[in-house]
């Protein structure tokens, strides 16, 4: 959360006090029940006219909120008998009250700063003292600043109080350590990111790109990216690889090159935006082929290739998508294979959203690509494309797209990036598919008892799960809602628009306890929507 661009000042507009008596509202009827509710929705404090608010604002939105109050009775004077035995002697007191903030701003600094700045404005106007009726939910963060409780818990069962004093000397021997604190988990805090790239990363990941560039032509460089390499090989079953700088596109489109040499008419499979994105590659390269096209998510069988090869015996090549990340369906591979095998054709793959994380064995593929900042696990930037017959140069291509100029060069015939290449060897070395399918299985435990429908079953990428959501609630409200909310979800990509559907891909680094805590909120804001679309139904 960026604090930078917040404004604290005290209210002093009918617009900043119309959304205090609102917040007030939210925080003391909708979250802790102290009052009853009302059609306005709106709460204005029955001391209003006596209290100082203090405020944060990001633009003109009220984000946070704090009243202090100096004319007795105060309303702890309400809830405790006799408050002043409980004070220390010489006590000129203030009270501070309706400490507020919206929930997508709690785990950042502004919950201090607010009661920073009412201390403050508490001592500069004569007070000693401050008192507080701490929520019991926050008393260990209250006890941080400085604030020492006193006297037995007020209020009702379900909004209980702890009373709290806070003196100049305990504030400004506090304040300094807790501060730092807090400004520390604000620049460490990281949004959790269900992207489908860039992903999480493991913190060795981060490590060794950070390390000083070598050169390409380095002893030490050739060692990284040949043991890049390998791992690779045996990941896959694969006989040939080659890292490109450049990402999944490329990859493609080495593909479509080396393809444009082959004799004979392809196949195309598509039943999603990257099947279809392999037909434009085709195109633009000038290819000879067919499509089976489907609508999004709709099964192509095993079957039916099966038979498309048997009546088109001059097809000689096969191309897929092995996971179609714009909805998680996953063609069944080894099957695909046995079919192309049967008719001697070759098969041709885009697993840019699988390696790294489903059961991939190239050793009888033609050409397979992928790419470094999905499922691997890294920083995007490499596009990796397998091969199973050795490959020469071919002056009719382009250099950047002649497969055969980076074998005959290991990978480096030009300028190559020694971190994204180290970055990668560090994501190999840790990578482990089984951790993200249960994840996975996890997650739609989750949607599944919050009767959320999500594509697909088991069959499915374990890396994407995704969510067609009902007409009357809005994908981009729900993305943008999490985004404030420091958790990002796939929904910006025009093709996930257009459908009003949003993506949780897990393909980096996560720990099973983040991912609940953020399904709890993804839960709470898909709730909250479904709620105010109904009240207007």
């Amino acid at each position: 959360m960026n604090n930078d661009s917040l404004l604290y000042k005290i209210a002093d507009t009918q617009e900043e006090f119309h959304q205090i008596h609102q917040m007030n509202y939210q925080t003391f009827v909708d979250e802790i029940p102290q009052h009853g509710a009302n059609e306005e929705e709106m709460l204005i404090d029955r001391f209003h006219d006596e209290n100082t608010y203090i405020i944060a604002k990001r633009g003109r939105t009220l984000v946070g909120m704090i009243a202090v109050r100096g004319k007795r009775p105060f309303s702890l004077d309400q809830k405790l008998h006799n408050v002043e035995s409980f004070l220390p002697e010489g006590s000129v007191p203030c009270e501070i009250r309706l400490l507020s903030v919206k929930k997508e701003f709690r785990s950042s600094i502004i919950f201090f700063k607010l009661v920073e700045k009412a201390v403050t404005h508490c001592l500069d106007n004569g007070y000693n003292l401050a008192l507080i009726s701490g929520t019991v939910r926050q008393l260990k963060l209250y006890k941080r600043i400085g604030f020492e409780p006193f006297g037995p818990l007020v209020g009702e069962s379900d909004a209980r109080f702890q009373p709290m004093f806070l003196t100049r000397k305990r504030f400004e021997s506090s304040s300094k350590a807790f501060n730092r604190l807090m400004m520390g988990r604000s620049r460490k805090r990281e949004p959790v990111n269900f992207l489908p790239g860039p992903v999480p990363l493991h913190k060795s990941v981060v490590e060794a790109f950070s390390q000083s560039a070598v050169s390409h032509r380095s002893s030490e460089f050739l060692n990284q990216i040949n043991e890049v390499k390998s791992r690779l090989l045996e990941m896959t079953g694969a006989r040939h690889v080659q890292i490109i700088v450049g990402t999944g596109t490329l990859s493609n489109d080495l593909t479509a090159a080396q393809l444009r040499k082959a004799a004979g008419k392809g196949l195309i499979l598509a039943n999603g935006e990257f099947g279809y994105r392999l037909i434009d590659h085709a195109n633009r390269m000038g290819l000879t082929f067919d499509v089976i096209a489907k609508n999004w998510d709709k099964e192509i069988s095993i079957r039916e290739v099966d038979e498309y090869l048997t009546i088109h015996e001059e097809i000689t090549w096969v191309w897929t998508v092995h996971c179609e990340t714009s909805t998680g369906y996953l063609f069944n591979l080894k099957s695909l294979g046995m079919v192309c095998k049967k008719h001697k054709v070759n098969l041709c793959v885009d697993a840019c959203s699988s390696a790294g994380l489903e059961s991939l064995d190239l050793q009888e593929v033609y050409l397979a690509t992928t790419v470094s900042g999905k499922a691997l696990g890294s920083y995007p930037g490499l596009a990796i494309v397998f091969h199973r017959e050795s490959v020469e140069p071919d002056m009719s291509l382009p250099r950047y797209l002649d497969l055969g100029m980076y074998e005959q060069s290991k990978s480096v015939p030009y300028t190559h990036s020694s971190n994204l290449v180290s970055a990668l060897l560090a994501a190999l070395r840790k990578i482990d598919p089984t951790k993200n399918i249960t994840l996975n299985k996890e997650v739609k435990k989750v949607l599944t008892r919050e009767g959320i429908d999500f594509l697909g079953n088991d069959d499915y990428s374990s890396g994407i799960i995704t969510l067609p959501l009902d007409e009357y609630i809005s994908s981009r409200e729900l993305g943008d809602n999490l985004k404030k909310r420091e958790i990002l979800i796939s929904y910006e990509s025009k093709y996930l628009l257009e459908r009003n559907w949003v993506q949780l891909a897990l393909m980096g680094e996560y720990e099973l306890k983040e991912v609940m805590k953020a399904m709890d909120m993804i839960i709470e804001e898909y709730t909250n929507l479904r709620v105010k679309v109904e009240a207007v139904q």
